[in-house]
Formats: C-alpha cells, sequence, structure tokens
C-alpha cells in the first residue's frame, strides 16, 4: 500500500505542480518579451504530470523508466524557463516562480532518485 500512496502522491504533486504554473501565469498582464517564456512554462509544466501519468501506466519497466526520464527532461526545461521568466520580472511575482522554481527542483531530484533504480 506505501509504495501506491507514494505514486499517487507523486501523480498528485506533478497535476499541483502543473496547476500552480497555471494559475500564477493566468490573470497577468505579462510584457511582449515575457510571452514565449508563459508559452513554454505552460506547456513543458504540463508535460511533467502527463509524463509521470504515462510512466504510472507503462507496459514495461524500461517504458516506466522511460517515461520518467522523459517527465525529468520535461522537468529541467520548465525550470529553465522560470528561471529566464524570473531574472526578467519585477515584484511579487519573483517569489512565486521561486517558489515553482524550488518545486520543479525537488521534482527533478525524485525523478532521478527514481532513475538511479533503472536497470
Amino acid at each position: 500500500m506505501e509504495e501506491e500512496d507514494s505514486k499517487l502522491d507523486l501523480a498528485q504533486r506533478t497535476f499541483q505542480f502543473a496547476l500552480a504554473v497555471r494559475l500564477c501565469m493566468s490573470g497577468r498582464e505579462w510584457p511582449r518579451t515575457q510571452w514565449r517564456d508563459v508559452d513554454q512554462i505552460l506547456r513543458s509544466s504540463g508535460s511533467v504530470a502527463a509524463k509521470y501519468v504515462e510512466a504510472d501506466n507503462a507496459v514495461s519497466k524500461p517504458d516506466f523508466f522511460y517515461r520518467i526520464r522523459l517527465a525529468k527532461k520535461e522537468c529541467v526545461e520548465t525550470r529553465l524557463w522560470l528561471r529566464l521568466l524570473g531574472a526578467t520580472s519585477q515584484g511579487e511575482i519573483k517569489e512565486v516562480l521561486r517558489a515553482l522554481n524550488r518545486e520543479s527542483e525537488e521534482l527533478i531530484r525524485i525523478f532521478a532518485a527514481i532513475l538511479r533504480k533503472a536497470p
């Protein structure tokens, strides 16, 4: 039961990460120079959750680890876009972006730990 709980927790955590990114990005006036970053963050953060869901439904262990690698890759990309957006933002949004960046780093570490068990 403990392993199943951790899977559900990570599925929920990746979902909450993608949702938090969307809530952060919506309702704000982003300068033209940041539009691409916002678009990329939305895409890659959603992909983190989607790739984890795919991994959770993998047809084999190699397929599982492949999809975890993809989730990690998308999370690394999300972290880059968050850093760029944070570096070009001012005010209170910077702290929100830092918090999202910290969560992306934690997810990357979790995925890396899973991948250390790969054959």
